[in-house]
């Protein structure tokens, strides 16, 4: 097992990165071909394909999207198995009233958060690896 695992190590040692872009939530159903397409996500559902892109390339391919939202990367080797990290970020964003929509990815956890609200989730994150 790789990355860490004790909750109260990885709030301690977290930091946080606001990546540069605009991003969307698009979903697509069937075989529609997003070949000239870098998503940051992509996720088969069974009632089509999530993709996490720009917003100018979803508005390029002429996709309906939803969520224009700002991506935070944590900076922590997170465990695939850690128990609560996500849970403790989600309870301190939700406790500013603001939503996030978390993927995990093997080496770092990423956060998608509301336009306009990224300010405020990187003073939260920033503060909340303080404490």
């Amino acid at each position: 097992m790789s990355g860490e695992t004790n909750l109260d190590r990885l709030i301690a040692a977290m930091s946080a990165d606001l990546v540069e872009g605009l991003y969307v939530f698009a979903t697509v159903e069937g075989d529609h071909d997003l070949s000239g397409v870098a998503p940051r996500m992509l996720f088969k559902e069974a009632e089509g394909t999530t993709y996490i892109l720009l917003k100018s390339e979803a508005e390029e391919l002429g996709l309906t999207y939803e969520f224009p939202c700002r991506m935070i990367t944590l900076n922590i080797h997170s465990s695939l198995e850690a128990v609560g990290f996500m849970a403790r970020i989600a309870t301190e964003l939700a406790k500013h009233n603001m939503g996030v929509n978390p993927v995990s990815a093997f080496f770092h956890d990423h956060l998608f958060v509301p336009d306009g609200r990224e300010d405020d989730a990187m003073n939260i994150l920033n503060e909340l690896s303080k404490a």
